[in-house]
């Protein structure tokens, strides 16, 4: 398998190619949260990269660009952003909130409410699938 560098073009459509392949066979998500994100210290490109989290399609969607309305917006090392997003490492995102990495704006109890999801089987698949191209 191909791998691709987080958040590249390469990257981002190899994983809307995997969630395309498994829409509608999740569990779904019950708490809607509508996230931007801004990415700095990307290795590739110039500055920061725009993208957003979606949850209240009951699937999470992460995509370039910034949506409106968002219900917060997150500021966020590329390396840190890697670990929440690809590693699937909580620690890592606590750990850099508490140091002052990641800024945050907006309605943070929504943010938290996350954390208290069930693992999906079918989400778990997805991130195996997508931990596996990310370079």
């Amino acid at each position: 398998m191909a791998t691709y560098l987080f958040l590249s073009d390469d990257w981002l459509d190899e994983a809307r190619s995997i969630r395309a392949e498994y829409e509608g066979r999740g569990g779904g998500i019950d708490q809607a949260v509508r996230v931007n994100l801004v990415v700095i210290e990307v290795p590739f490109g110039e500055g920061p990269v725009h993208a957003h989290a979606d949850t209240s399609t009951g699937e999470l969607v992460l995509d370039l660009g910034h949506i409106d309305p968002a219900d917060l917006k997150v500021t966020i090392g590329y390396d840190i952003a890697r670990a929440l997003l690809v590693e699937g490492n909580p620690q890592a995102g606590l750990q850099a909130f508490m140091q002052g990495k990641i800024k945050v704006e907006g309605d943070i109890a929504k943010l938290m409410a996350l954390q208290s999801l069930s693992p999906d089987p079918t989400a778990a698949e997805i991130a195996a699938r997508i931990q596996a191209m990310t370079e």
